[in-house]
């Protein structure tokens, strides 16, 4: 039984959507991406799943439990990231800890010290004295300081440096490896790269693809600016998935998809004065493979 299934689930704010006719199912002991641009429907689903707004039609399940009628239970199982952090500014980090703690008396925080040390949190400033980043590190350790079966991540790794969000990648793959589950919503194509196996892609409020990493990989879209000192040919750069934007006799700019190994070597082929090289944003990557999905 997946942890975490849905069946035409649907909720509207009045007439504006929110997600419509949902079928989703994430496995037990996996890491599932949930994608999508800003809007797109992934706020809605999770809050929905968590009982914390109400379906207007459709169900689903989380560990079996219907999420209206068994919310509580759900909840209790669950460690939750909301995209937006907002804490008591007065209270420190530590009072902030033992005050959520209090909630749960039955569930001990088993991996609360190990995770402030993990994060080098200092628990004796008080929320309104902390950083985004250090309020984003309080909010991980609230939610995984229970050891949960369940985590629900809206965008966590908002507001972590580089050495950080490494760290908190770690710490989902230990989470899976121990048999937990993972779902994780954002619309930074890195956050999953490094974690997820699967992924579901919503938008417009509709899922338009479950895939592989692997296959979504595949659709990456790259743009790559290059100034040569020698001179070189336009055809040379002819390749599959691969279109030049503009170029003149020592400058080339061009939108590479898939497979980016031959534009490596035919760049090589000259005297390279500056490179410059980005990944599209997950919106371009939606609109060049999904563009017509979801309308």
């Amino acid at each position: 039984m997946p942890v975490i299934e849905t069946e035409g689930l649907t909720k509207y704010y009045g007439k504006s959507r929110g997600i419509e006719s949902l079928d989703l199912a994430v496995n037990g002991g996996e890491i599932f991406g949930f994608l999508g641009p800003n809007g797109a429907g992934k706020t809605t689903t999770i809050r929905t799943l968590l009982g914390l707004i109400n379906p207007t039609s459709g169900r689903a399940t989380v560990f079996g439990l219907d999420i209206v009628s068994d919310s509580v239970a759900i909840r209790g199982r669950t460690g939750y990231i909301p995209g937006d952090t907002n804490f008591y500014p007065k209270m420190t980090g530590a009072e902030t800890l033992a005050y959520f703690a209090a909630f749960r008396p039955k569930t001990p925080p088993v991996m609360r010290d190990d995770l402030v040390r993990r994060f080098d949190l200092d628990l004796s400033k008080r929320c309104k004295d902390y950083s985004r980043g250090n309020r984003q590190k309080l909010a991980i350790v609230l939610a995984l300081m229970h050891d949960p079966d369940l985590l629900v991540l809206d965008e966590p790794t908002l507001g972590l440096d580089p050495i950080m969000q490494k760290e908190f990648y770690d710490l989902l793959n230990d989470f899976r490896h121990r048999g937990k589950t993972v779902l994780l919503s954002s619309h930074i194509l890195s956050d999953v790269d490094k974690t997820c196996e699967r992924v579901g892609i919503i938008k417009a409020g509709r899922l338009v693809a479950v895939e592989n990493v692997s296959e979504l990989e595949s659709k990456k879209v790259h743009h790559i600016s290059a100034m040569f000192s020698d001179s070189f040919e336009v055809r040379e750069f002819s390749l599959p998935g691969v279109t030049v934007i503009r170029h003149n006799e020592h400058s080339l700019e061009l939108k590479a998809k898939g497979e980016i190994d031959p534009v490596i070597k035919a760049l090589a082929a000259h005297k390279i004065v500056d490179l410059d090289f980005e990944h599209a944003s997950l919106e371009e990557v939606f609109l060049e493979f999904y563009g017509e999905a979801g309308e």
